[in-house]
């Protein structure tokens, strides 16, 4: 069996946990009195790029990625306090998951130039310049990553490159950077990645040159979807190039089953291109999903997802038959054999009433009849352990699978136009479709993509971004598209039904109450306000990066 990641993550997490800034500013982990006597082996530098994998991401990942990328776009339903703001729209400045958000990438990036800037001054002494390279290059990839969210979340960020020298000049107060400047710096750390990672066959889990290119082919996808930019056909082209690269020459593969690829067993599998890879070692560790999304405690040792679902616009995007829905959401007698295994397994109900006591329920419905599947792994004992108690479930969280590759490809060429029946294209879009178990189609438009993309990444909190560059490509079609959902729609029960657990027991409430409207300001989220607070110059526009 290969060796994972994950094996060496609890040597790299010892090495991190003392990294906790208060604020962006505050860059340099604090754990940096330990690199002078670090670094000094391959099997060192190994465990020091495996801490970027995990803990540093949490605090954007646990909340907040879901928060802005499934909330916003319309996909998953949750009203609850600040967190509801996002479901809203409603957030501003002081939107204390915002500040978490940002601090979150942040730190990601922190780690990121700790190993960049500080490892090779060390390591070379005693390692090869090829086994530095490879470590700067997982670092270039996760620092470039780290900014890809930043900009289509934020649009205009501080480019941070160097975060020691940064420190010791106490030159810490920086100006935003255009998009145009941090696309140009991802690209840069991408492109030093794939000349640098290359396959490692021995440690599932890690980026490779595959996932570089991947990564590069989303940016040059982005940024060709701006029709001013005069080389808007050659970025199509270049994304184009390549996401074919990756699907033909990395060897890696679709899973067969959409619903394998959401079980802990299947981590890093060949579909996998870049995961946070999550342990079991106390809070911050491992993955929160399973603890904030899971329905009740029937079916998870931590749980707070009662009142969380798939909306019902995204519920009506789903094709009839497309074997995906199950594994995204449950709903009424779905069966889930590997919940719940102490008692059978889990059959999804409305309603289950506490036999002890008829006038409670164990588990009660929600406003739109469903509840989230999709890293909802279970309780410890389903899972060999692999749960904990701190909400630390040892389950992945994809950011980049060969999904998204394909849809990549197939929406660089149909590039500016309206619709495509390029042979190519249509063949990796429909090995989606036919994943699915759906029919494939003959031509496609860039709303038919769109809609793949919402329903194959559902919960994966990666819409948002699709929603972006339909943004760039039509600002008020993209507006038109979000303002058109049905996300405030919600069920209710009929008066006088004896039974919960039909769905001739409830109508839907479309009633425009809850009418959520989405405006162009709110496309780009606003720099918490304890960052502006602590530096001025956020509220400035926004200045060219001065590259070396």
């Amino acid at each position: 069996m290969k060796k994972s990641i994950k094996y060496i993550v609890i040597v790299a997490v010892i090495f991190i946990l003392g990294a906790c800034s208060e604020d962006f500013l505050n860059l340099t982990p604090e754990d940096r009195l330990t690199a002078d006597n670090f670094y000094r082996t391959e099997s060192e530098i190994r465990s020091g790029t495996a801490s970027m994998y995990g803990f540093p991401w949490f605090n954007f990942n646990d909340k907040f990625f879901w928060l802005a990328g499934d909330c916003m776009s319309g996909n998953l339903y949750y009203t609850y306090d600040q967190e509801g703001q996002y479901y809203y729209m409603s957030f501003n400045a002081g939107n204390s998951y915002l500040s978490q958000g940002w601090i979150g990438l942040f730190r990601v990036i922190s780690y990121a130039n700790s190993i960049i800037n500080d490892m090779p001054r060390i390591a070379l002494e005693n390692v090869s310049e090829e086994i530095v390279n490879q470590a700067l290059g997982e670092a270039r990839f996760i620092r470039a990553t780290a900014y890809y969210i930043l900009a289509e979340f934020w649009g205009e960020v501080p480019i941070v490159e160097n975060s020691t020298a940064l420190v010791t000049s106490n030159n810490m107060i920086l100006p935003k950077n255009t998009r145009s400047s941090v696309y140009e710096f991802i690209k840069r750390d991408l492109e030093f990645a794939i000349e640098n990672i290359k396959p490692d066959e021995a440690e599932e889990g890690r980026v490779t040159q595959w996932s570089a290119k991947g990564m590069l082919a989303k940016l040059y996808l982005t940024m060709a979807q701006d029709p001013s930019d005069p080389n808007s056909d050659q970025y199509f082209t270049m994304a184009k190039q390549y996401a074919e690269d990756v699907i033909v020459n990395s060897g890696l593969t679709l899973m067969p089953s959409y619903y394998d690829l959401f079980r802990l067993e299947n981590d890093n599998n060949p579909e996998s291109l870049f995961a946070l890879q999550w342990i079991k070692a106390g809070y911050a560790t491992g993955n929160s999903r399973n603890a904030n999304w899971a329905r009740s405690s029937v079916i998870a040792d931590q749980q707070w997802g009662g009142g969380k679902g798939c909306t019902y616009d995204l519920q009506q995007i789903i094709e009839t038959g497309d074997l995906r829905r199950k594994a995204i959401y449950m709903t009424l007698d779905d069966e889930y054999p590997e919940l719940n295994q102490a008692d059978g397994g889990y059959i999804y109900k409305f309603e289950v009433p506490d036999p002890v006591n008829p006038n409670n329920n164990i588990e009660s419905p929600n406003n739109v009849l469903n509840h989230l599947k999709k890293y909802v792994i279970g309780k410890s004992a389903d899972v060999n352990g692999q749960v904990g108690i701190d909400q630390d479930a040892a389950n992945n969280n994809y950011i980049l699978r060969l999904a998204d590759v394909y849809l990549i490809y197939a929406e660089a060429a149909l590039g500016s136009g309206a619709e495509t029946s390029d042979e190519t294209a249509l063949e990796y879009f429909n090995a989606i479709r036919e994943r699915a178990g759906l029919q494939p189609k003959t031509r496609i438009t860039f709303e038919d993509i769109l809609n793949e993309r919402r329903v194959e990444f559902a919960l994966e909190s990666i819409f948002w971004f699709d929603i972006k560059r339909y943004y760039y490509r039509s600002p008020t079609g993209a507006i038109d598209y979000l303002n058109a959902q049905k996300r405030h729609y919600i069920y209710q029960r009929i008066d006088g039904t004896d039974d919960a657990n039909t769905w001739d027991s409830w109508e839907l409430d479309s009633t425009t109450n809850d009418v959520i409207s989405v405006y162009a300001g709110d496309m780009f989220l606003p720099i918490p306000e304890a960052e502006v607070i602590i530096n001025p110059l956020l509220l400035e526009d926004a200045v060219d990066y001065e590259f070396e």
